[in-house]
């Protein structure tokens, strides 16, 4: 296995000094080295092909033990320095101080077909920035993470990738809700891909410190590697900077929105400089279209990251983010305008979004109202979004309309009177609104198909291949790998997955109760 391997983040950036790895403040640097911590007995349980061969890696490679050893943290791959990046963040609305990357390690940088690449680890030990944990993952959460990476980006929502899932062949102490009853775990690491794990938080922390200095050179360096387009570094290229994170971060929540994604935990430590999906733990896909739904057990109190709010959330997150770089500036007037203008072009872009979602391609003036009402009467009754807006491309009349929306009701029974008359009323308006469309029926629905997915991670088939993997079967995770990386297609073969969750997952943990615990 020979990498082209690069080192731009640590040539280019102020490493920490201090190379011991213990608990600390860490000053005036953006990373730490620190050695992943050895496995008694890694076994290696899947890998991505796709996102191997995108770092020039064979299907031969990922079969040798070296490979093995490397994506387990038991090898350090030749003339490489692993490390820890130093970063801040606001978790949950509040500052949190110094976190860091409290247990996921960088191995190396890869350039391949001119595309450049961060390898990490995550769950492979502690580093400076671990606090008071181990720096270990579980299994639990490692398929989580594993799967949903993968399939967010088949969906074509911007995300960081995984490369391969191992067993470590430790035991790993977690309390999954948090409540006192704390259980040995088989203990797991995810080898994960980006171009940058850079987050809001890493700029946040210069800022807060007032360290100005290792401020400038982080966002030159981060210009210089992913935003080279914008120009030299300038006040006005900080600005054009901000700016691009403001639309990428706009445009990945929109396509959440889309497909009914939760993210679970926004906190700026959890936000991507460059617009992508990272750090996947109490995440959800809504089941019952509900906007204050949210998979967190930890905020279902405040319920701050609920569906319906993670809009809002981005926002907030982009104004943190706006005071760590006014220090470069000097001037809040073209922040405050950028941001300003997040909420209109939210609002455009999801109202865009959700007429693609009903095949509306043409302009109609009461297209706003006819989504609002949809949306209300989505809320009526616990109705499957993922199935309901599926179905809804092949509608062709009222009356088979009612029968495709009781396949979406998780009680059909409890479709009252006055609930049927609110659908048919909106199926009505509906109907002749399709009327005013150019394309046909065909291609209608070819379009919305593309952009209501069949197939989602739903927290119980992710469960479902977690009890499997405890019990060493691994064959459902390949099962659902290969079943999302086509999640627009029909799969005749995989129809039992194009279902609404199953009423023993309403309440169990795994499937409707999350918490950040991994």
């Amino acid at each position: 296995m020979k990498l082209n391997i690069k080192n731009t983040f640590t040539t280019e950036l102020p490493a920490d000094k201090n190379t011991e790895n213990t608990r600390r403040q860490v000053k005036n640097a953006v990373f730490s080295y620190v050695q992943p911590k050895k496995t008694s007995k890694p076994t290696l349980l899947h890998v991505s092909d796709e996102m191997a061969n995108s770092l020039g890696i064979s299907r031969e490679d990922t079969k040798t033990d070296f490979f093995k050893n490397i994506v387990t943290g038991n090898l350090i791959y030749p003339k490489t320095t692993p490390y820890a990046m130093c970063y801040a963040g606001h978790q949950f609305g509040n500052w949190a101080g110094q976190l860091g990357d409290g247990r996921a390690i960088n191995l190396f940088e890869v350039e391949h077909k001119k595309s450049l690449w961060k390898v990490q680890l995550k769950g492979a030990g502690e580093t400076p920035y671990s606090r008071n944990a181990d720096g270990l993952a579980v299994l639990r959460s490692s398929i989580r993470e594993y799967l949903c990476s993968e399939a967010m980006h088949y969906l074509g929502i911007p995300t960081t990738r995984a490369l391969s899932l191992s067993l470590t062949g430790d035991k790993v102490l977690r309390d999954v809700l948090y409540n006192g009853n704390p259980a040995y775990e088989k203990g797991a690491i995810v080898a994960r891909v980006s171009p940058s794990f850079l987050r809001f938080g890493n700029f946040e922390i210069f800022a807060a410190r007032n360290d100005i200095k290792n401020l400038k050179i982080l966002t030159d360096y981060t210009i210089k590697h992913h935003f080279s387009y914008l120009g030299k570094p300038s006040k006005e290229t900080y600005i054009k900077f901000f700016k691009e994170v403001t639309n990428k971060t706009l445009s990945m929540i929109v396509n959440w929105q889309r497909v009914g994604f939760v993210h679970g935990v926004m906190n700026t430590d959890n936000m991507s400089v460059l617009g992508y999906t990272i750090d996947y733990g109490p995440y959800g896909w809504l089941e019952g279209f509900d906007f204050g739904w949210t998979p967190n057990t930890t905020d279902r109190q405040n319920k701050r990251y609920r569906f319906g709010n993670q809009p809002n959330i981005g926002l907030w997150n982009l104004y943190q983010l706006a005071n760590a770089l006014y220090p470069l500036v000097e001037d809040a007037k073209p922040f405050e305008e950028i941001l300003a203008h997040y909420r209109i072009d939210f609002e455009q872009q999801s109202f865009k979004m959700m007429k693609a979602k009903i095949g509306l391609f043409t302009e109609g003036i009461n297209d706003i109202q006819l989504i609002r009402e949809l949306e209300d009467c989505l809320q009526l009754i616990e109705t499957d979004m993922t199935i309901f807006f599926r179905n809804l491309s092949d509608f062709e009349e009222v009356f088979t309309a009612i029968e495709l929306l009781e396949e979406a009701i998780y009680f059909p029974n409890e479709l009252k009177k006055e609930y049927r008359e609110k659908w048919q009323s909106w199926f009505e308006l509906y109907a002749k609104r399709l009327l005013k469309e150019k394309a046909s029926d065909k291609e209608r629905k070819e379009k919305m198909d593309s952009v209501n997915p069949k197939y989602v991670l739903r927290n119980y088939m992710a469960q479902l291949a977690i009890e499997a993997a405890n019990k060493e079967d691994y064959s459902l995770i390949d099962t659902l790998f290969e079943l999302l990386k086509k999640p627009y297609e029909n799969q005749p073969e995989n129809e039992k997955w194009f279902a609404k969750r199953p009423e023993w997952a309403r309440n169990k943990i795994g499937c409707s109760m999350l918490s950040c615990s991994s």
